[in-house]
């Protein structure tokens, strides 16, 4: 019998429910989610995306990503922190992505502020990283109660406090909790699932941790 938020797909692999919800999520539920970033224009793009998902669907953001990447250089951090008003005014027009002036305007902030974070510890990477929740902070299952029960962390409570306290906008505890989960701080497939042993792999091999500034 298959435990509670869990699938059986095509070649009789559990799966996360949710990848079930739309074609779109096949790949990004196999191929991306939890699995560890540490490039930092990607982790600056999922922030970035996070917040332009606050309010809405995150299946809306995954459909218009590649809009997003083309209307913001791919997210270049150096490139989107000189941004002008000018490129404001262009991004309000661009239909391919959501037109919020508040959302736009945070996303040229948090690349300045990110920048600064750069500077500081050498990698935006680095930085982020060092607020990996230990393990004492974990589960030892991941099941559908938990992922109902708990829509941010400690962790991402610590992360949202910092960032905000360096000037990022649109970082709350929760937007942060799935980011967290998507670039693999955090691995919350659920257990059964036939991505999560492989993911863990992944995240023994290869993050570090680095104290933050």
């Amino acid at each position: 019998m298959v435990a509670p938020g869990l699938i059986i797909d095509q070649n009789g692999l559990a799966r996360c429910l949710w990848r079930s919800a739309a074609s779109e999520y096949v790949h990004y539920h196999d191929c991306e989610w939890g699995r560890p970033v540490y490039d930092d224009v990607r982790l600056f793009e999922k922030i970035c995306l996070e917040g332009f998902q606050a309010g809405m669907a995150w299946l809306t953001i995954l459909r218009k990503r590649e809009h997003f990447r083309e209307a913001f250089d791919g997210f270049d951090i150096d490139t989107v922190a000189a941004y002008t008003e000018a490129d404001v005014e262009r991004l309000m027009t661009n239909p391919g992505i959501v037109r919020n002036r508040a959302k736009i305007l945070s996303t040229l902030n948090n690349a300045r502020r990110a920048r600064e974070l750069i500077d500081e510890s050498g990698s935006l990477s680095a930085w982020l990283w060092a607020f990996e929740p230990p393990d004492e902070e974990r589960p030892k299952t991941i099941d559908l109660d938990y992922w109902n029960a708990n829509p941010l962390s400690t962790a991402s409570i610590r992360l949202s406090k910092a960032l905000k306290k360096r000037g990022w906008t649109f970082v709350g505890p929760t937007t942060l909790y799935a980011f967290m989960q998507a670039m693999g701080l955090v691995n919350d497939h659920l257990t059964g699932c036939a991505c999560r042993d492989e993911i863990e792999q992944q995240r023994a091999a290869k993050h570090q941790r680095v104290s933050p500034a």
